[in-house]
């Protein structure tokens, strides 16, 4: 095993400068499951020892480095649990053993690649607020407010469906037939990741040490697998994304740039589950024209250039790369935005 030492640092005191907030929401690639420790190739420890990538991440010795303007801060919970289990709460460093008592979470997101960006961007405060948790969708589970029911016509069981809005139970039901409500409802989760980034900013000195206060400067989704399984959930998927960009932004009552990311394995012209999330992803891009409100504060990242392989279901075999790439091109797609640019990554 590669020893990376925790360089130790002390906690900044912010004065001026409110910490710059950016919430990261999503389902699995989104919690992140890339391998940090190990000697095989596919872990974060042999790309910097073996590979020589991400030398930000060390110092000259090889050690782990801590960086104390970006702090980490995962919390997860399943449903409207609030406050969730926290998962990270320390200043941005690749070293396993840095995170809360309790948590078990030992592998990596894009957090490290996103830090990396806004750090060579901007020296302000900056708080990474992850609140996610896997197997979700944005259909059901993530349904943000406003969100309706709909109807979706399965044309091999010559069958109409009725999709739950939001608030509504259970998930779908067949048209005139009396819906039996089980114990989980639609948005159920977006309001339980809502209300941990809620708990988390609401006791701020907590998990930024010396802040006294904070801004939403930015959005982060990777998200869409469970949809992509339900193709009434992929062909909806464009529909939900715009409500979920216009709920987010209204619930912290920001403006502030949105940066959604598609599937790793999803290919432009792809036409199954995955292809629908990834043209929905595009076609909300500022660039696209679709939605002129968008143009300059809301990218779409195309991820699969960045994949070493595999895909979301199975974590893209937990190729730290995969999620080093994806969040370097993810904090480059913020930066951009934050520049007034109008590229798309």
């Amino acid at each position: 095993m590669y020893g990376f030492a925790l360089l130790s640092v002390a906690p900044i005191v912010v004065a001026a400068k409110p910490v710059e907030v950016y919430i990261m929401m999503g389902q699995s690639n989104c919690v992140g499951e890339g391998k940090i420790d190990g000697d095989s190739d596919g872990s974060l420890e042999f790309a910097v020892k073996n590979k020589g990538l991400y030398q930000y991440l060390v110092d000259e010795n090889g050690d782990w480095k801590t960086f104390d303007t970006i702090r980490n801060v995962f919390i997860m919970g399943s449903g409207d649990k609030v406050p969730g289990r926290l998962q990270h709460n320390e200043w941005m460093t690749a070293n396993v053993s840095a995170k809360p008592q309790g948590s078990n979470h030992k592998t990596l997101g894009l957090e490290f690649g996103i830090g990396h960006a806004l750090r060579e961007y901007s020296d302000a405060p900056v708080m990474i607020l992850k609140s996610c948790i896997g197997n979700r969708a944005l259909g059901w589970d993530l349904l943000p407010p406003k969100g309706e029911q709909f109807e979706y016509v399965d044309t091999k069981k010559n069958t109409t469906w009725i999709y739950a809005g939001y608030g509504e139970s259970p998930a779908r039901w067949e048209k005139g037939t009396t819906p039996q409500p089980i114990t989980w409802h639609a948005g159920l989760q977006y309001d339980g990741d809502i209300g941990n980034a809620h708990y988390i900013l609401d006791n701020l000195d907590t998990y930024y040490p010396g802040a006294t206060d904070y801004k939403i400067a930015g959005f982060f989704w990777w998200q869409g697998d469970r949809d992509s399984r339900d193709d009434a959930l992929a062909s909806r998927y464009e529909h939900n994304l715009v409500y979920l960009i216009d709920a987010l932004r209204s619930e912290f009552d920001t403006s502030a740039p949105f940066v959604t990311v598609s599937l790793g394995q999803s290919v432009k012209g792809d036409t199954n589950g995955a292809g629908k999330i990834l043209d929905a992803m595009l076609a909300v891009d500022g660039n696209s024209g679709k939605y002129p409100q968008y143009k300059g504060n809301v990218v779409a990242v195309y991820s699969h250039p960045y994949s070493k392989g595999g895909s979301s279901g199975g974590h893209y075999n937990k190729n730290a790369e995969t999620y080093m790439e994806v969040g370097q091109a993810t904090g480059a797609a913020m930066v951009g935005l934050l520049k007034g640019s109008q590229i798309s990554v």
